[in-house]
């Protein structure tokens, strides 16, 4: 896949592929195309593919607008979550899982009747990501910490279950002890039926998370190399000059 921004090219040729159950890492420098690649994925208008397709089960998603391909089951995670007042957390979860279950149906998804029944699958979730019941009665994102902000974005990842799910750094701007929190809600709501993207520049989360099974590394718009656990411990051993060196 090739992907431009405002006729500058920055994905020159990202080929991946994932199945049920998988746990990748999306590693390399800044400005190497991580990111530009999420945002391509869920159909951001300022990202134009010029070359290649998206394939969802088989479908391509290339025409579909980012709430449909939301529909087909991708999610992601910000980097960034915007604060939106007035927009109660609770509210927002129950419309985007009512509109998400009726696209979806088929896959083991539960009906639920009543907002109580609701708010009681809620909370089962808010234990497994380590945030407390009150959270439930905030506004969406506003006046969160960076760590509830990022736990947030994981708990939507829970409640949702997209096949899909693209995390943008979910460990950035956190301390190690939020890391640790973040990773492990992560492997808590991984499962094997969906399949899910870290991307990061440091191997401090992939640490703690339960399961990885590849690490790509990004470089110049592409995926320059590929392996398991063991390179994301050597890229924080040697950094990413290595590998760009290799480039040159």
């Amino acid at each position: 896949m090739h992907v431009s921004r405002e006729g500058k090219e920055i994905l020159k040729g990202v080929n991946l592929k994932t199945g049920p159950g998988e746990v990748h890492a999306i590693m390399g420098p800044n400005g190497s195309g991580k990111s530009t690649l999420a945002y391509t994925l869920l159909g951001h208008p300022k990202y134009q593919v010029t070359k290649g397709d998206i394939l969802l089960d088989g479908e391509s998603i290339l025409k579909l607008k980012p709430d449909q391909r939301a529909k087909k089951g991708l999610f992601l995670g910000f980097q960034y979550p915007t604060e939106v007042s007035g927009v109660g957390y609770s509210h927002f979860l129950r419309t985007s899982y009512n509109a998400l279950s009726k696209a979806l149906q088929g896959d083991d998804r539960e009906v639920f009747i009543t907002v109580r029944e609701f708010q009681k699958y809620l909370k089962g979730n808010l234990k497994r990501v380590g945030l407390p019941d009150e959270f439930l009665s905030r506004y969406l994102n506003e006046g969160f910490s960076g760590g509830e902000k990022k736990r947030s974005e994981v708990l939507q990842m829970a409640v949702l279950k997209p096949k899909i799910s693209i995390l943008d750094e979910p460990d950035s701007g956190l301390d190690i002890d939020a890391v640790q929190s973040v990773a492990k809600a992560i492997s808590e709501v991984s499962t094997r039926d969906s399949a899910v993207f870290v991307i990061t520049h440091y191997a401090r989360i992939l640490k703690y998370l339960n399961k990885l099974d590849f690490v790509h590394v990004f470089a110049k718009g592409r995926v320059v190399k590929t392996g398991d656990a063991s390179l994301a411990d050597e890229l924080e051993k040697k950094g990413y000059d290595w590998i760009t060196k290799e480039l040159s």
